[in-house]
């Protein structure tokens, strides 16, 4: 069976605050290479997000857990992030591949056994994701939260990047999508900042 063809990627816009209302769905931006893990069969292949062959800079780690989800092929999009010496994701680390804990974050599912998910809402692709990700590998599903400002208070507390804020009733659509925006942490903060200054001069 071949692999799966690449797919390019959903990329979220830039704004410095969360879009807001019941049909948003927020998640941690980890800092990574953002990847698509390809499975047919016993075969893997991890690429980049302009399609370079990234199978083995993702580590055995990730491509045996690919090997074992329990599916006879898919196309996962996420992001390969590396632990830092303090447990939280470092860019640094996994550029300068400092780090043996290599992990997939993985947010999406775009095909399944042959199926091309992409038409069908992130509602319903994420529910398609849960089942191949419920045993502890270095394929990790995403979590998903309702209120982005306790989110983007929680990443700035951690030292995490931001969040990635999703329409979840929106199909998949390869190319910046403003279905999907990401928030910057200290952009958000510089921006609550200024807005404090503004209150306090009025």
């Amino acid at each position: 069976m071949p692999l799966p063809e690449f797919i390019e990627p959903c990329l979220p816009r830039l704004q410095a605050e969360p879009p807001l209302g019941p049909l948003w769905t927020y998640e941690v931006k980890f800092d990574g290479y953002r990847v698509q893990v390809h499975k047919a069969g016993a075969e893997v292949a991890v690429y980049s997000r302009r399609g370079a062959d990234f199978t083995r800079r993702a580590g055995r780690a990730v491509v045996e857990s690919a090997r074992r989800l329990p599916c006879e092929s898919c196309i996962l999009d996420g992001e390969l992030i590396a632990l830092g010496d303090d447990g939280v994701p470092s860019f640094e680390h996994l550029h300068a591949r400092l780090s043996q804990s290599l992990a997939v974050v993985v947010f999406d599912v775009l095909a399944l056994d042959g199926r091309d998910l992409r038409r069908l809402p992130l509602a319903e692709r994420r529910a398609h994701l849960a089942p191949l990700l419920l045993q502890p590998t270095a394929l990790v599903a995403s979590g998903t939260f309702d209120d982005p400002l306790a989110l983007l208070a929680a990443c700035d507390a951690h030292g995490l990047e931001g969040i990635v804020c999703k329409r979840s009733d929106r199909p998949y659509r390869s190319g910046h999508s403003h279905d999907w925006v990401k928030v910057k942490t200290a952009a958000w903060r510089k921006a609550n900042a200024d807005r404090g200054k503004l209150f306090e001069q009025a």
